[in-house]
């Protein structure tokens, strides 16, 4: 018998959420994405100890251990665990802008276009790389930019339909609506327990896929953030799905037959509408779910970064003892 996996990678380009290299090379996902969460743990591996001294010899020749060296430290061990997935995947490695400039446009393309400069001074082309950035309005805007200059976006900690229609307007190459977190916010605010089919997350994804499918979008709509190996079958025929190492052995293991849920000839008219600024922050308002989760998603990343520095700035210390 054929694996759930085997079935779901011939109608979905299968992504790994993780920065774990051995788990890479295991299960050979299309792409690979990573955040500073993701970044932090693998640098935790041995796999990644050589990575570390580099980096911090590097910084050490920068001048010392201030804010500013611990951060393109951070920066450059965050280039060191993308590289090494670029070897293991034929697709895209997604890199994230640093989640405290969610709210800064001008920074975020200043940071964007550093990433691509320091992948491409390790002979990696920035067509191997997306860009990930907050799906806030100025990270949006910042996403319109670069596509212009032909660096390809990600779009992550996208809640709401509000966010994908801007991600449209803007062009965007990809965008990661969080499913888990989404069925997170429902459970914790109703108490209640939902099945696939009735999760909420999988429903937006859902809404958000028909919407794009039946307007002709190009943007790519990458599931994010699964919770149970329910919700990513739930979602079988979706553009992409980024899934844990956990879940795609789950699926690796199970036989039973994996049914098609989403396709583009199944879509259904839902008419576009684009949203200016004040018309994309007033339907964010009025969703306090995608307003809690963008936040608390922002923070969350916002501090392991913090940790991640903090690390630097105590490797940089010891060197310079």
């Amino acid at each position: 018998m054929t694996s759930k996996l085997d079935q779901l990678r011939e109608i979905t380009t299968v992504v790994a959420d993780t920065g774990d290299i051995e788990a890479v090379a295991r299960l050979k996902p299309v792409d690979c994405t990573t955040n500073p969460s993701i970044v932090l743990k693998a640098l935790g591996t041995p796999m990644f100890a050589d990575a570390i001294k580099e980096a911090v010899a590097w910084g050490k020749k920068q001048g010392g251990n201030s804010e500013a060296v611990s951060s393109a430290v951070a920066d450059r061990l965050a280039i060191s665990v993308g590289a090494a997935l670029v070897k293991l995947v034929p697709g895209r490695v997604s890199t994230e802008v640093d989640a405290d400039l969610s709210f800064d446009t001008e920074a975020s393309l200043a940071k964007a276009r550093a990433i691509i400069a320091a992948y491409k001074d390790r002979g990696i082309d920035q067509d191997r790389i997306l860009i990930k950035l907050a799906s806030t309005w100025e990270g949006i805007r910042a996403a319109e930019v670069l596509q212009k200059e032909g660096i390809d976006c990600n779009l992550t900690l996208l809640f709401s339909k509000a966010q994908a229609i801007a991600c449209a307007d803007a062009k965007v190459f990809l965008i990661s609506p969080f499913v888990g977190r989404i069925l997170d916010w429902y459970k914790k605010s109703t108490g209640k327990e939902f099945t696939p089919e009735e999760d909420p997350g999988v429903i937006s994804v859902r809404e958000i896929y028909n919407y794009y499918k039946a307007n002709d979008i190009k943007t790519i709509v990458m599931g994010a953030s699964f919770r149970s190996a329910g919700e990513i079958e739930a979602l079988a025929g979706c553009d992409r799905l980024t899934i844990s190492p956990n879940l795609l052995d789950e699926l690796a293991k199970d036989e039973g037959k994996l049914e098609r849920k989403l396709s583009p000839e199944s879509r259904k008219p839902d008419p576009k509408v684009s949203v200016d600024e004040k018309t994309f922050r007033w339907m964010m308002n009025e969703d306090a779910m995608a307003t809690e989760k963008l936040a608390e998603g922002i923070r969350a990343f916002a501090k392991d970064l913090g940790t991640l520095r903090t690390m630097v700035q105590k490797e940089l210390q010891l060197a310079a003892a």
